[in-house]
């Protein structure tokens, strides 16, 4: 892609969006890819799938304290990709990207968790196949962000291949969940029980050899923790074995593409959350059985480092079968006949999980990785009920509090981020050293900028909206058909808004006068900034007031937010308090985070945090749904101890 102007459709080329037989709009052609020849015999294909696994923690992946023997000689029979990437460093966002072809920050399923209604011209690539005459299983999981309506010819616990009929090809999903964060906690005697008991004497590993990345302090919990999931991936390798068994027991691996990947990156604070490669890169084997070498890129038991993102993965099974790709699907198939030009960059984007807000996005190529917060007030790891209860965030915490860290463990613990961030990964590998600031990085950076930005706006990012108000917009229609209107998303004035946030005190005379805009959300990036500032000026305070009664839920809340943390609540708790009667549950959840925050200065509502409570739990205690009612239990549990509750 070229450093200086570039049309729409050298930008869509550059992703590798614009390739051979590729129609996209803005690329030219039909409004749908070419149509390939479909194999005298269609191969089926097997996903094995793992949770929290970042690439380099297998033996294949140069790991010398991994043991992995299954996946190592399922490595040595297919080819190794050293630089596949995750859309999202959390598990409902990659799945949803995988599973259409559609970046999450498209199709509004960015959001952890949630459920977004898809247009109807995007389906899961899996109703394609079973069109074709696919068999298609998945067990177990799904956690898309929405409502998938035939999807699968079974979904399941117990799905399998062997349920279809005889001769029938398929397309089968199986998810170990061995690997997920949620394993790693309880006793010593709990996992030993459940987990190193079924491992060897020899294949259990001890915690005195475990290498620790630097920004990790060396404390005896935390190698406990360590050694735990080495021992956890040790135990997925054994699942992976034992399905590979059966696949050839039953007479299928010569005529079976088995996919060996994870949904991103280790499930432990600076991992799994991030942007960064701890969080996004992850583990991609692809075997090729010998009568389909022809669709494979090498020999089996080579590596290449081709950019390969989630996107990718819809596209490419679908040539693979010999299906044409839908025009919408935003990757490009990186395998077979219908494989593209290799892309130049992979993106990334985090935003809220569970209750805790977020709006980072991330540009990288194969040396360079940008990336750029738009919250930067926020800090890398915020207060959140889940990761919070788990023994190694307690760990961490801990160490933190008595100050027992070295410079780059403290890194991750600041209670603000840098705006931009850029990293060499090539020199550092562990993303330590921000090159941001740094004049002789000042060409990469300049580009990364460009393409980051090029990206989001191509994409049609629905993250610059806040939650709720992506909701209200969509209102009779859906965030991805939303997100195409100019005239109900102005992304370039949004975006300019956007990105004044932490900019400087320069800006507060343009941000006042944005905070009357005639939309809501350059008037809510406009507000988000001030409070950022923290100015108490009297026309600051003045811009915030007018805001409280704002016709956009996020601006009154983030304005009412801003005031009480200027020590100016008496107007400003009556709003937030109010929002928590909001039929959407999306901005009650907004209004819940933004109490939170404040600490002991929501002791007046105590009151009403505790009647919201109740709206959002049943009668034992438990929360009434699993996505936003939850988060807003969780914040508001957590504002109520902060005020001695």
């Amino acid at each position: 892609m070229s450093t200086n102007k570039s049309t729409r459709r050298d930008f869509l080329k550059a992703m590798g969006l614009c390739a051979s037989g590729v129609a996209v709009s803005g690329c030219g052609g039909p409004a749908r890819r070419t149509v390939y020849r479909t194999p005298a015999e269609k191969p089926n294909i097997l996903w094995i799938t793992c949770e929290d696994v970042s690439s380099p923690y297998l033996g294949c992946y140069g790991d010398i304290f991994a043991r992995t023997p299954n996946i190592d000689r399922l490595s040595g029979e297919s080819v190794l990709y050293t630089k596949a990437f995750a859309a999202a460093p959390v598990c409902a966002p990659s799945r949803s990207c995988l599973v259409t072809g559609v970046y999450a920050t498209s199709t509004g399923t960015q959001h952890l968790r949630s459920d977004v209604k898809l247009p109807g011209e995007i389906k899961c690539f899996p109703e394609y196949l079973r069109s074709a005459g696919y068999y298609c299983s998945n067990n177990y999981k799904k956690d898309y962000n929405f409502k998938d309506v035939n999807v699968w010819d079974e979904s399941s616990d117990t799905a399998h291949w062997r349920r279809r009929k005889p001769g029938q090809p398929f397309f089968s999903v199986f998810n170990f969940t061995s690997t997920h964060q949620g394993q790693i906690n309880g006793s010593d005697e709990e996992f030993f029980d459940k987990y190193t008991s079924k491992l060897k004497p020899e294949e259990r590993h001890g915690d005195k050899k475990i290498p620790l990345p630097p920004y990790y302090p060396d404390t005896p919990f935390v190698r406990k923790i360590w050694t735990r999931y080495y021992n956890l991936i040790t135990f997925m390798d054994k699942q992976v074995g034992d399905l590979l068994d059966q696949l050839k027991a039953d007479g299928l691996a010569d005529n079976t593409i088995v996919f060996f990947f994870s949904d991103h990156g280790l499930g432990l604070p600076r991992f799994k959350r991030t942007l960064y490669d701890s969080g996004l890169h992850v583990p991609l084997i692809i075997r090729f059985p010998r009568r389909y070498q022809g669709l494979s890129p090498l020999r089996a038991g080579k590596r290449t480092d081709r950019l390969v993102s989630f996107v990718d993965f819809a596209p490419t099974v679908l040539g693979l079968t010999g299906l044409p790709v839908p025009g919408y699907m935003q990757g490009n198939a990186f395998l077979g006949v219908m494989a593209g030009p290799s892309r130049e960059y992979i993106f990334g984007a985090s935003s809220r999980v569970d209750e805790a807000y977020e709006m980072s996005r991330c540009v990288r190529d194969k040396r360079y990785k940008y990336i750029r917060n738009y919250m930067p007030h926020l800090p890398y790891i915020q207060p959140s009920e889940y990761p919070d209860r788990a023994e190694i965030m307690q760990e961490l915490r801990r160490v933190v509090a008595e100050g027992n860290l070295t410079d780059v463990q403290k890194l991750h613990w600041t209670p603000t981020k840098p705006l931009e961030e850029l990293y060499d990964t090539l020199a550092d590998r562990y993303e330590i050293n921000n090159l941001a600031e740094m004049p002789q990085a000042r060409k990469i950076l300049e580009r990364m900028r460009r393409v980051h930005r090029s990206w989001m706006v191509e994409t049609h990012d629905t993250g610059l909206l806040p939650e709720a108000e992506m909701h209200i917009r969509s209102e009779g229609s859906t965030p991805y058909e939303m997100a195409q209107q100019i005239s109900k998303y102005p992304q370039w004035r949004i975006l300019d808004a956007a990105e004044l946030v932490g900019r400087g005190p320069s800006n507060i005379p343009k941000l006042i006068r944005l905070s009357s805009s005639s939309d809501s959300v350059v008037r809510y990036w406009s507000i988000v900034a001030l409070s950022v500032l923290g100015s108490g000026a009297p026309q600051t305070v003045k811009a915030l007031n007018q805001r409280l009664g704002d016709s956009s839920p996020n601006v009154r809340f983030a304005a009412a937010g801003a005031l009480c943390k200027l020590g100016l609540c008496e107007n400003a708790l009556g709003v937030l308090a109010e929002g928590l009667e909001e039929q959407r549950e999306e901005s009650v959840l907004y209004a819940a985070r933004e109490i939170q925050g404040l600490g002991s200065k929501a002791r007046p509502i105590i009151q009403q945090m505790k009647d919201a409570r109740q709206q959002y739990t049943n009668a034992d205690g438990t929360p009434i749904n699993n996505n936003h009612a939850m988060f807003i239990d969780w914040a508001l549990k957590n504002a109520l101890e902060n005020c001695g509750e």
